[in-house]
């Protein structure tokens, strides 16, 4: 491929696109490698240009290929050091916001526990004891009425009252 410089326009042809690569690749890597720092990434970048280029071939009129592809890896190196150091900062900031949200809500829910202990241990003996078998035991109403030798409606009651209470103390009134 004779160099195509400012003289002649180049149009790409699948020919001249893989000449092209050929050419121009490993200097490309070069410089993406050189700013990046990162094998991957240089790859990546050079691959994105010539991608980009075989995409637009149709309407591209190329005059100076050496600089076009140079200054393409150029302005492709830079724009990818400043969307990863944007995403670096957003990467940070939702780690330190998650962090303090889940450490808040880590503080509420020990709160929130504590509250409904509390207003659990408040209760009756009997409505105390009906509650925590349906709620921590996952006893059905039958088996609680069965065990404690009270009616299911009983049951019902006993646990309609805890539930009302905890709303209460809670501060949510249906």
């Amino acid at each position: 491929m004779e160099e195509h410089r400012h003289t002649e326009t180049l149009r790409i042809t699948r020919s001249s696109f893989e000449e092209l690569f050929e050419r121009y690749w490993k200097r490309m890597f070069a410089f993406a490698l050189k700013m990046t720092a990162d094998d991957d990434d240089a790859k990546e970048i050079v691959q994105e240009i010539f991608k980009s280029l075989w995409e637009r071939r149709e309407e591209l009129s190329i005059q100076d290929v050496e600089r076009y592809l140079l200054r393409s890896v150029k302005l492709k190196t830079m724009e990818y050091i400043r969307n990863k150091s944007t995403k670096q900062r957003h990467h940070e900031i939702i780690l330190n916001t998650t962090k303090i949200d889940y450490e808040d809500q880590h503080v509420q829910v020990k709160e929130l526990n504590t509250k409904v202990h509390n207003l659990v241990e408040s209760l009756p003996k009997q409505c105390k004891n009906v509650f925590r078998m349906s709620r921590e035991e996952g006893l059905t109403n039958k088996e609680i009425a069965r065990l404690l030798l009270i009616s299911e409606r009983a049951v019902e009651y006993h646990i309609s009252k805890a539930l009302s209470t905890l709303r209460i103390g809670l501060g949510r009134v249906d």
